[in-house]
């Protein structure tokens, strides 16, 4: 389609591992472009559960507009099809308000899904078989349903965190009630063209130590801010807050409130899996062929993407 004549709606897009500094470039791009700001974070939407899934502060609220953050409790269960049908209300409203809609977060799936426009169908489902996944999860076989996602759809399993038990059940659930694998679902779901005309813009290291040394230094933080009192309230509620008590920065210390390991050993855990989960979102973004990657430690980060913002404006 002639650009000239294209009115679907400008997105730039904001994605890549852990620790790299999406909100910061996000909250100086957002100011330069007159931009507002949804995020695509999983854990985000979740109400006081904010020093575990590095939400912006209220001072950086206050400075751009943010969307997406704060919108249901910790018990509420939250599909990527509730995510796509939430974002892509929310980017109308800013696009008809005539700001730019900036989509920041780590939850490759659901920049993905968004920017390809997935379209989500209604799915009766097997309730017999369902249960029966979920009482094999409950019963502590977590990792060999993983392991049969992993032989069925390798491709999907591998953008799917092992202890994201829902995301696994519904794939197996998937395949079982109807031999399609979750991959091939998802390809038959994309539409022609695309629903927006978007800028992909992914920030990681050059140097992958580098990036552990984020990490690390971003858990630190996190527990002078107060991680570990969050985390306990986590614990206490983990029966309700199903998704939160799977999240990664929160279950990693329930060993220590359990009293079964020292704190100690349950931070190095933690700066572990946090490690594990930004190498499976590079695995994920790069799978993005349109992303343009960005070097987080670069000194003219900020400009370089200004650049690149301002040329997609301009064509």
């Amino acid at each position: 389609m002639d650009a000239l004549f294209d009115a679907r709606p400008r997105v730039i897009a904001l994605g890549g591992p852990t620790a790299t500094g999406k909100t910061a470039l996000s909250l100086y791009l957002a100011a330069k472009f007159q931009g507002e700001i949804l995020s695509a974070d999983s854990m985000q939407l979740y109400r006081q559960l904010d020093i575990g899934t590095a939400k912006a502060t209220p001072a950086e609220r206050a400075a751009v507009p943010h969307h997406l953050l704060d919108i249901l409790p910790p018990d509420t269960p939250f599909s990527v099809a509730d995510y796509t049908a939430l974002a892509g209300q929310t980017i109308a409203e800013i696009t008809a308000r005539g700001a730019l809609p900036f989509v920041v977060g780590g939850t490759g799936l659901y920049i993905t899904s968004l920017l390809s426009g997935v379209r989500f169908t209604p799915e009766k489902g097997d309730t017999a078989l369902r249960a029966t996944l979920e009482e094999r999860a409950a019963a502590g076989q977590g990792p060999q349903l993983y392991a049969e996602l992993m032989q069925i759809d390798p491709a999907y399993a591998e953008t799917v965190p092992p202890h994201n038990l829902p995301r696994v059940i519904r794939a197996l659930e998937l395949y079982g009630s109807t031999g399609q694998t979750m991959s091939e679902q998802r390809r038959q779901s994309i539409p022609p063209q695309p629903p927006y005309r978007a800028l992909c813009l992914c920030l990681a290291c050059r140097d992958r130590q580098r990036l552990y040394d984020r990490i690390d230094a971003r858990v630190d933080k996190m527990m002078v801010e107060g991680l570990l009192q969050e985390a306990e309230w986590v614990w206490q509620n983990r029966r309700q807050f199903r998704t939160a008590a799977q999240a990664i920065g929160y279950k990693e210390l329930f060993p220590y409130f359990a009293g079964e390991k020292p704190l100690e050993d349950c931070v190095q855990t933690l700066k572990q899996a946090s490690r594990n989960y930004a190498k499976r979102q590079l695995t994920w973004f790069r799978h993005q062929g349109d992303a343009v990657w960005l070097d987080a430690d670069a000194p003219g980060l900020n400009q370089q993407a200004e650049q690149l913002v301002q040329e997609f404006i301009n064509r």
